[in-house]
């Protein structure tokens, strides 16, 4: 298993490429700005719940 610093660089990485689809998707159509923003968070907070509770 990885450690959490090892999965620092993945996690990033994974993030900003997400980030960047959404950002293109939200200048393309932007009414759904916030449908992208509220799943992003549920997302992050899942996450987060994840790596605390593991």
């Amino acid at each position: 298993m990885f450690g959490v610093l090892e999965s620092i660089p993945r996690l990033s990485l994974i993030g900003g490429i997400i980030t960047l689809i959404f950002g293109i998707i939200v200048m393309i159509f932007p009414k759904i700005l916030n449908y992208l923003v509220g799943i992003w968070l549920i997302i992050i907070g899942v996450v987060a719940l994840i790596a605390y509770f593991t």
